[in-house]
């Protein structure tokens, strides 16, 4: 039996909605408190460990100092090709609501996985539901 246009439609609008929110979750996680990393802080280890590893003779030092090194530039990488938190959260808000009125998702689960809660204030998701 084929499908309706309008099923096919809501299933790719709930694709649409999953994929703004596991991105968005993503970005959350991959987050860490206290100073922010930025590619600029990646840069300067980079640089740092350079130094060591122009002065460093022991061999186990240097290879730590270069698994260090790449561990930075994947760091690096990855900052530099992350996409921009704002325009995931905008996403996450347009979406999250009716995504968690479908799948019956609470306020409390989202917070658990860290998801602010002013971000759930602007998604129209509160406390109760």
């Amino acid at each position: 039996m084929a499908m309706s246009q309008a099923h096919k439609d809501a299933l790719a609008e709930g694709r649409r909605q999953s994929r703004a929110i596991k991105q968005y979750l993503e970005a959350l996680g991959s987050r860490r408190p206290g100073r922010p990393v930025t590619p600029d802080s990646i840069r300067a280890r980079i640089a740092r460990i350079d130094e060591k590893l122009a002065n460093e003779n022991d061999p186990l030092k240097r290879v730590d100092l270069h698994q260090a090194k790449l561990d930075a530039q994947a760091a690096l990488h990855n900052a530099e090709s992350a996409a921009d938190i704002e325009a995931l959260e905008a996403g996450f808000i347009a979406n999250a609501g009716p995504y968690s009125a479908r799948k019956g998702i609470s306020y409390a689960a989202w917070r658990e996985v860290g998801v602010p809660a002013t971000v759930l204030k602007k998604a129209g998701i509160g406390r109760g539901g």
